[in-house]
């Protein structure tokens, strides 16, 4: 994974369709040209890709080719939440077969480094994961990707549902980081894509009540509709933290035992603090502002911890079980489809980065 590179167009060799990938050339600048892809290891799988999901990080990268320290600094291929059929397997690959449809977890780690032997391999300063510079990403007709790292997916679950996992795994780490039980009343700020699977992990986790909040109306009744107890709208300015805390505290009718701040800004971190009780918890999801004005003296005399939230680990398999069982339907995250041609990719980000009705923006290829 990663490796490979830019060709120019034409047909492969014997006259075989060549590896097309969306290339990230500039800021704004995606076009569809040609991969050419690593040679398949013993230990590595070809996958033909089928379904690919448009990730903030995405957008953020076409916008800016750049995320956090994170630096676009050569052409890259995009994305990173994926499902497809394996194609070919590696000489030692014992678990899977040409034909299997598969997610793909998309970051390989060093296994040798600190957090990788402590098993929080999220962690590891290597990390080589799709589509995070200078990696190649999975917007392509086919990758080569460790097989250890693609799980096959049950009967009844589909492609689009198995390249949801990877959106999903965020919510199932950041509820397994706080510990979300049947005891454990939750507050979600933002009802974005990362908010509306984190509130639908914690109710799989047995949370027995669920506060959901955010400036979009739309937004707040997509939650309602997946399950959020109540939900609360809630302003951008800074003055009204007290007040929006007040209107969380009612429609929560309990304590709130843990916040997941899902979207990284100052005024959500300084309502989550402000909202968790007493030896409460609130966690801090992905990567937001890198500085923040908070109420952290307050906060540590109450006791509130605040937990951070990278990514994910070893939750494939628990993602796939909640998908396959009926505890958690992903499905009607997906609000726009788009196929693998240079304008539908155009227009596909385009509308991701629109937001408005757009939560998850899916490719099938």
């Amino acid at each position: 994974m990663g490796k490979g590179g830019m060709s120019q167009g034409g047909s492969g060799e014997d006259g075989v369709e060549e590896n097309m990938a969306a290339w990230l050339l500039g800021v704004n600048n995606l076009k569809i040209q040609p991969f050419h892809l690593p040679p398949l290891g013993p230990h590595d799988v070809r996958v033909k890709m089928k379904a690919v999901g448009i990730c903030g990080s995405d957008v953020h990268y076409l916008k800016n080719m750049k995320l956090a320290h994170f630096v676009v600094k050569e052409p890259m291929v995009i994305g990173h939440e994926c499902a497809g059929i394996v194609a070919e397997v590696g000489a030692d690959v014992k678990h899977l077969v040409p034909g299997d449809r598969i997610a793909l977890e998309p970051g390989i780690s060093c296994w040798r480094c600190s957090p990788c032997k402590e098993g929080r391999y999220n962690l590891c300063p290597d990390m080589k994961f799709f589509a995070t510079p200078p990696i190649h990403g999975s917007l392509a007709n086919e990758v080569v990707h460790p097989a250890d790292l693609c799980f096959k997916l049950p009967e009844n679950v589909s492609l689009e549902e198995g390249a949801m996992c990877e959106p999903l795994s965020v919510g199932v780490h950041a509820c397994r980081r706080a510990n979300i039980g049947p005891e454990t009343n939750v507050l979600v700020m933002g009802a974005g894509p990362i908010g509306l699977v984190t509130l639908m992990a914690a109710r799989a986790f047995g949370a027995p009540r669920i506060v959901i909040v955010d400036v979009d109306d739309y937004r707040l009744s997509v939650a309602k509709d997946l399950g959020a107890d109540e939900v609360v709208k809630v302003s951008i300015d800074t003055q009204d933290v007290d007040r929006d805390v007040t209107e969380i505290q009612k429609a929560m009718k309990a304590e709130v035992d843990v916040s997941f701040d899902c979207a990284g800004f100052g005024k959500t971190m300084s309502t989550a603090l402000k909202a968790s009780r007493s030896g409460g918890k609130v966690c801090l999801i992905g990567m937001g502002h890198n500085e923040m004005t908070v109420p952290l003296t307050p906060a540590a005399a109450r006791e509130v911890d605040i937990i951070g939230v990278f990514r994910y680990k070893n939750t494939w398999p628990v993602c796939l079980e909640f998908i396959s069982s009926g505890k958690i339907d992903v499905k009607p995250l997906i609000t726009h489809r788009f196929g693998f041609s240079q304008k539908e990719v155009e227009e596909a980000f385009e509308t991701s980065a629109r937001g408005g009705n757009a939560i998850k923006v899916m490719f099938n290829l």
